[in-house]
């Protein structure tokens, strides 16, 4: 008998708690949209880290093409004929805790420019997205506003 409570006694109480933290993590996926509102952009997690790709742009067309918005300011020319849309432009985030994701970077394709950046979750629908070159005192901070959660589009 006293072989079975320690088991249940460990279901009961520790395995609550790791679903708990894998939740808190993960309430940052979803889509979410730029306070310039031209794209959203859907937050997954992959493996143990946190990706962002545009699903949607407001203009997906190129006006003097009339073809897909691609990559054209990206420092590679190799990658200039990519595509906005499915482009994943936040990469490598780790939930630090709390309400804080970080060790990721964001990259701009309106400048072309990839920049370190941290994510704080400022309640359950707004992320303040803070891109910087070196310390996080020289940068900027975009709101982002949720539109869907998980996977939902």
């Amino acid at each position: 008998m006293k072989k079975l409570i320690l088991p249940f006694l460990l279901a009961l109480f520790v395995l609550p708690f790791e679903s708990f933290a894998q939740t808190e993590a993960d309430r940052i996926v979803g889509v979410w949209e730029p306070s310039n509102g031209k794209a959203r952009v859907k937050i997954e997690k992959i493996g143990t880290k946190y990706f962002g790709k545009i699903v949607w742009l407001k203009e997906p067309t190129d006006p003097e093409t009339g073809k897909p918005k691609v990559d054209k300011n990206n420092p590679d020319e190799s990658l200039r004929n990519v595509p906005l849309k499915g482009y994943r432009l936040l990469k490598d985030f780790s939930h630090k805790s709390g309400n804080e994701w970080d060790g990721g970077t964001i990259y701009d394709p309106e400048n072309g420019s990839t920049y370190d950046c941290t994510i704080t979750m400022k309640d359950a629908n707004t992320l303040d997205i803070r891109g910087y070159i070196g310390i996080s005192a020289f940068g900027r901070t975009d709101v982002w506003k949720r539109l869907a959660v998980g996977g939902a589009k």
